[in-house]
């Protein structure tokens, strides 16, 4: 059944910015006296809520205050080091006219706070076209839990089912699966095989949007017929 919606992921996905989240980690833990995180850290933990990322790496429960101060931190540092770096992924502008001239509604997933939302939709120069946004702290449960991508797809007024997810990450992509939709896997950060290792194979893997505009008939719905008068 092809797709009559689109949901995004942002990070990882839209653009290829987790080197750059990783760099603002590593200053943030090395700040903090934590032991750098790992790639199995990064498989655990990428495209998850802060609330969720934060208690894991310091092997604690936080409180609110802590909790907040930290995102603070780590994402005030991500928002430094990526001002002027950021572009979409190869292809992303192109398939957003498709999308739009095919009238398939958008909306982005996301686990980003409001303010990296706001900073890199604008460093991306998107901010004006992707407006649908709905973000992992506004529901009960963040990925890899379906609570976000249901919202989004009810955002866009599509059924969860006629959905199709862009991912990059282990959790975002269980997230997608979990709500019933089929998720293609835009591997900035993970080749299928090692998502596949972690658990969250993707019905489709591509390194960037231009591969997958060459089967995106396989996937979309064509635009619907104008009626006739």
């Amino acid at each position: 059944m092809k797709a009559r919606g689109v949901i995004f992921d942002l990070d990882g996905t839209l653009v290829d910015n987790m080197a750059l989240h990783a760099q603002a980690f590593a200053i943030f833990v090395e700040r903090h006296g934590l032991p750098p995180l790992t790639e199995a850290d990064r498989a655990r933990l990428d495209g998850k809520r802060n609330r969720d990322i934060f208690p894991d790496i310091f092997g604690r429960p936080l409180d609110d205050a802590f909790l907040q101060a930290c995102t603070r931190e780590k994402e005030g540092l991500y928002r430094e080091l990526s001002r002027g770096k950021l572009t979409p992924v190869a292809g992303l502008v192109t398939l957003l006219d498709a999308l739009e001239s095919r009238q398939v509604p958008v909306a982005i997933a996301t686990s980003a706070p409001p303010e990296n939302v706001a900073h890199s939709l604008a460093e991306l120069g998107l901010d004006g076209r992707l407006t649908r946004v709905m973000r992992s702290d506004e529901v009960a449960r963040g990925k890899p839990h379906p609570d976000v991508f249901l919202a989004a797809a009810a955002l866009i007024g599509v059924e969860a089912a006629r959905c199709l997810a862009f991912e990059d990450a282990p959790a975002g992509i269980l997230a997608a699966r979990a709500a019933g939709m089929r998720c293609v896997a835009v591997t900035t950060g993970f080749d299928a095989a090692a998502l596949a290792s972690h658990g969250a194979p993707p019905d489709l893997a591509v390194p960037d949007y231009v591969a997958f505009l060459a089967v995106a008939d396989e996937w979309l719905e064509a635009a619907p017929v104008p009626a006739r008068g």
